[in-house]
């Protein structure tokens, strides 16, 4: 009733923008800037946007953390804005070992948790059961933000769509890679690297086995 009460004294304007950062979250995994709410829904100014920011936090439908662009959590979502654990594969993603799939990690007699929070996950707080996480190793993705020692969060899966960023085991390599998908023509699959000194790999897609999609990335700041 509480929460009925507080929507119905928003402007149109703070449940545009409400909606908006709700929508943004469960897009991209993490929340938008105050910039972004102001030219995606056209806004005069970013101080009209602050403004109505915080009548949304005086309602209770946000919190904001103070000199943070981005700090922007929704009060009425605790599992998007709460810590979620998350298992996590003892050994990196580099080639050379096989990767384990979701089912692999879980039945290891020491399952390392990732704790996360919920907003990072954004609309994969709904499919926990098939996340997991990998350690990367390497520098083939850099020009995607994926660098050494970062941690990439895996959505569980075996297909691909056309330039996701999938987990691939390449079966008579008995190698593992982090690469960008690209079916190709006569039954072969080219896996793109993100890095312009490394070339692609082009393989036959029956010696391709894809074992999950990158959904999300937490950076290793050395």
């Amino acid at each position: 009733m509480r929460r009925t009460m507080a929507r119905n004294t928003m402007s149109d304007k703070q449940r545009r923008i409400l909606d908006y950062i709700r929508d943004f979250i469960d897009a991209r995994g993490f929340p938008p800037s105050v910039r972004d709410i102001q030219e995606a829904l056209q806004i005069s100014s970013t101080s009209v946007v602050d403004y109505n920011l915080k009548a949304l936090e005086e309602r209770n439908q946000i919190r904001r953390g103070r000199g943070i662009s981005r700090a922007i959590e929704l009060v009425d979502d605790p599992k998007r804005n709460g810590i979620i654990s998350i298992p996590m594969a003892q050994s990196p993603i580099a080639a050379g070992q096989p990767i384990p799939i979701l089912d692999q990690v879980l039945s290891s007699e020491s399952v390392e948790q990732l704790d996360i929070a919920g907003a990072v996950l954004g609309r994969y707080t709904s499919h926990l059961r098939d996340l997991y996480a990998l350690r990367v190793k390497g520098q083939s993705m850099i020009e995607d933000f994926i660098n050494d020692g970062d941690i990439v969060i895996i959505y569980s899966q075996n297909t691909a769509e056309v330039g996701q960023t999938v987990v691939a085991y390449l079966r008579d390599e008995n190698e593992a890679t982090l690469k960008r998908y690209y079916p190709e023509a006569n039954g072969k699959v080219r896996l793109q690297p993100a890095n312009v000194t490394m070339e692609p790999i082009i393989t036959d897609a029956e010696n391709l086995e894809i074992r999950g999609r990158v959904v999300s990335v937490l950076r290793h700041l050395a």
